[in-house]
């Protein structure tokens, strides 16, 4: 089956996104599937339309190249129709336009089928505490997405939903790539006076890595010379305010021995930073999105790389449900 993969952006190695985009073109392909990648690339502002590693349409740079990748999309159409796709597979973006939809429209009635991927769903929420461009594409997004999904057939989810939009939706988890993450080595230097934690995102408010440096905040405010020093290990760029902040909590709370921002890594510097760690943070307020249940890639990262790790959704691939028989409450226990 001849499939476009179709996305509207490039690819990073640092970026979890890219690893699990590259993790399902991997999967489709080894079921099977005729996969071709549609992305967007940007190397030096200059934006190009790609297919796997070919040019599809050179939309120039600047401001016309910025305008022309958001408009120009009838090329897509074009190579689906020439090359006798049967369907698509859209990553959304919340890049809702007028232009999109008359992409998926044309593809509909061409009898090609298209296949949405919704990461993650209800989203609204996560534009709340974001800076004013961010709500203009919400706002965008929302006056336009009902209209898309009229000729969207289905949707692709990681929650629980059964429509979305008024779309059938198919649900499925979260999956990784075994053969492209290595277990974590013990080491055996390792000083036993200390625990590292490393907390690894594209940083946004609901990852709550805040909640972690209050709690060690608090952690050395009542023990000045704790026996275990505990240090946190922040991976990953995100939300310029949102980062800043955090460097705030940081120096603020006198913190800056014991909280470490290493930035974008990948390959084996992420590697050994992750041999020195021995529990693995996940997102901390998901609350704040709104999103109570979800799959997070990174939970499965850090279960297939051997470490222990916390998180603050509802993940049904990992929760225990415990009883307890007093009070009839039920208590999730997260497990590596």
């Amino acid at each position: 089956m001849k499939t476009l993969f179709l996305i509207f952006h490039g690819f990073s190695q640092a970026s979890g996104i890219s690893k699990k985009i590259h993790y399902q073109v991997k999967g489709l392909r080894a079921c099977g599937a005729d996969v071709r990648v549609c992305w967007l690339d940007d190397t030096d502002n200059h934006k190009r339309r790609m297919i796997d590693n070919a040019i599809l349409e050179d939309y120039g740079s600047g401001l016309k190249g910025k305008i022309r990748k958001r408009t120009g999309l009838d090329c897509i159409y074009r190579y689906a129709v020439e090359e006798g796709i049967e369907w698509v597979y859209a990553r959304c973006d919340h890049n809702t336009t007028p232009f999109l939809i008359n992409l998926y429209r044309k593809l509909q009635r061409k009898g090609i089928k298209v296949i949405m991927e919704i990461p993650t769903y209800p989203y609204d929420q996560e534009y709340k505490s974001l800076p004013l461009p961010y709500q203009y594409i919400l706002f965008m997004d929302k006056c336009l997405r009902g209209t898309m999904a009229r000729y969207i057939d289905k949707i692709v989810t990681f929650s629980d939903h059964k429509t979305i939009f008024g779309r059938p939706t198919i649900r499925i988890a979260n999956g990784i790539d075994p053969d492209e993450i290595p277990l974590k080595k013990t080491l055996p230097d390792a000083p036993l006076n200390e625990l590292h934690l490393i907390a690894i995102a594209t940083i946004h408010p609901w990852h709550g890595f805040d909640r972690a440096i209050r709690g060690l905040a608090n952690y050395y405010q009542q023990s000045p010379s704790p026996t275990l020093r505990i240090m946190l290990h922040i991976v990953g760029v995100g939300v310029p305010e949102v980062v800043d902040e955090y460097h705030r909590l940081v120096k603020e709370n006198n913190l800056v021995e014991y909280v470490h921002f290493h930035g974008a890594m990948f390959g084996s510097d992420l590697d050994t930073l992750f041999d020195h760690c021995q529990m693995g943070i996940g997102s901390l307020a998901r609350h704040r999105s709104g999103i109570t249940h979800l799959r997070s890639l990174k939970n499965r990262e850090y279960a297939v790389r051997g470490i222990p790790f916390v998180y603050s959704e509802t993940d049904s691939d990992f929760d225990i449900q415990l009883c307890v028989a007093s009070s009839g409450r039920r208590i999730s226990v997260g497990y590596e």
